[in-house]
């Protein structure tokens, strides 16, 4: 099967969250099960300063409103990216801390144009065309309204992935004559979202298959709630909503082989290679006593995934006796917190703004707690790491989380972590504050720590259940 995955970002090329690890992984799990995959995405300034991507010499056009605007095709192994300078030569994906760039629209507008040139100039007749997020929500539109006549796309089918509601492209009516899509589908059944245009309805609307990245969250989003304003249109499209959680990359997520930590190990045998990894995190933190509880945070600083929650129960965690780390960016306020905190608790709680890959693999390592309070989340690849590293998350039961975390049962010492409901600075520390008492208790969190470990999460089943879903997509009658 000739898959191309069109995604906006893409591990281990440019990263801002969960979408690259899903998409990156899933492309290359694909691979190993010989089909024929093309990952294609922008060509971002970070893309161009670490890899050595290859120049292809195939420059196309496309029209963006009255505007001409000149791309070109970069490749690297198995990727292909679309170049344009004046739209991806920046210092980040989508925006800064202030606010997203002014001309997103644009920028995905051509670059969804773009996946089609990319494909035909490259001779790659698609049979599935794997969308992910708001960035490629207008793909399956193009792919009904204006590829599909074209005999090179004969056959192909789309399949859009949903991997946070939160997150939509909404943009100005004006933007409609940019896309150079037909006027006559600015409605509610089509792309109009109250008086404007919706990039992940029109994804929503048009593909063949629409996949989420969890069965509880798939359910979430079709209610008032969760659905950011589309749960009708989901529930409308309920026939072709599936839910497959995400997997992990168990050669990258190993601790038996993980280059990046001092002291490997395994759910055989768990120490001293977790203790050494917790001394060296707590050393280049400035904590100064190991034995300590050495409590985790990493992913993006923001009101979704409770960061400031986190921030809350901070100084009471330390008065505990705890340690804090943070790993991640985001929002100005919540990074603003963190560092106040930081520089009032010097020697307990460390905080580090930036995603780093590298170091990220030592604090799931050398933790003893994963916090994720997250207020909704979709899939959550963190909680799947921690569990893999034997760090039990203190987490909110919600979407992926409570797919892939146990509770903590104290009778019959099942579970892997420890799930709390509302979402609130009192719900966190008590779920927290519990965990603190069973980790005290030495044998029983040791029993937990194992379970973790024993979990499957790697991509193989995921990616099967992708296979058939694409078999799904490819059986469908189309329409639009």
């Amino acid at each position: 099967m000739n898959v191309l995955m069109a995604a906006p970002e893409a591990f281990p090329y440019a990263k801002t969250g969960g979408l690259a690890d899903a998409a990156g992984a899933l492309a290359a799990e694909l691979a190993k099960m010989d089909h024929h995959v093309r990952l294609v995405m922008p060509f971002y300034r970070t893309v161009k300063e670490r890899f050595p991507a290859m120049d292809c010499g195939r420059p196309f056009e496309v029209k963006i409103g009255e505007r001409i605007i000149a791309g070109n095709l970069y490749r690297h192994e198995n990727a292909i990216f679309i170049g344009c300078d004046q739209l991806y030569d920046r210092p980040d994906l989508y925006g800064t801390s202030s606010g997203d760039y002014a001309d997103n629209a644009v920028r995905f507008i051509f670059f969804s144009r773009g996946v089609f040139e990319a494909a035909r100039l490259c001779g790659f007749k698609p049979d599935i065309i794997h969308c992910h997020d708001w960035q490629t929500g207008l793909v399956p539109v193009y792919l009904k309204k204006i590829y599909g006549a074209d005999p090179f796309f004969s056959g192909t089918k789309s399949v859009f992935t949903i991997h946070n509601m939160g997150y939509q492209g909404v943009f100005r009516a004006e933007t409609l004559p940019l896309s150079g899509l037909p006027p006559g589908i600015f409605n509610p059944e089509g792309l109009e979202f109250y008086g404007k245009m919706n990039f992940l309805k029109a994804g929503t609307v048009w593909a063949d298959i629409i996949t989420t990245v969890s069965p509880t969250y798939a359910g979430q989003i079709q209610t008032p709630e969760y659905g950011f304003g589309l749960d009708g249109v989901l529930r409308n499209r309920a026939d072709r909503l599936r839910g497959i959680i995400n997997g992990i990359d168990d050669c990258l997520w190993n601790p038996a082989r993980d280059r990046y930590i001092p002291g490997n190990y395994s759910a055989g045998k768990i120490m001293p290679g977790k203790g050494i990894c917790k001394k060296r995190l707590s050393s280049l933190c400035g904590f100064k006593d190991p034995a300590r509880p050495l409590v985790s945070f990493v992913g993006r600083l923001s009101h979704q995934k409770g960061s400031d929650l986190a921030a809350a129960v901070a100084g009471e965690a330390v008065a505990e006796g705890v340690d804090l780390m943070f790993l991640g960016k985001g929002d100005d306020l919540y990074q603003r917190e963190l560092a106040a905190l930081a520089e009032k608790y010097p020697e307990s709680l460390c905080v580090r703004i930036g995603f780093d890959e590298e170091f990220s693999h030592l604090v799931y390592a050398g933790s003893d707690i994963f916090l994720m309070p997250s207020r909704y989340e979709p899939c959550g690849l963190g909680q799947m790491i921690a569990l893999r590293y034997g760090t039990p998350p203190v987490a909110t039961g919600t979407g992926g989380i409570s797919d892939t975390v146990r509770n903590y049962l104290p009778l019959s010492g099942a579970g892997t972590g420890f799930l709390f409901g509302e979402t609130t600075p009192g719900a966190l520390r008590q779920s927290l504050w519990y965990a603190l008492c069973v980790y005290r208790g030495g044998n029983r969190w040791r029993g937990i720590v194992r379970n973790a470990m024993a979990e499957d999460f790697s991509w193989r089943k995921s990616a099967a259940r992708y296979v058939e879903v694409y078999g799904e997509a490819m059986g469908q009658a189309s329409g639009g």
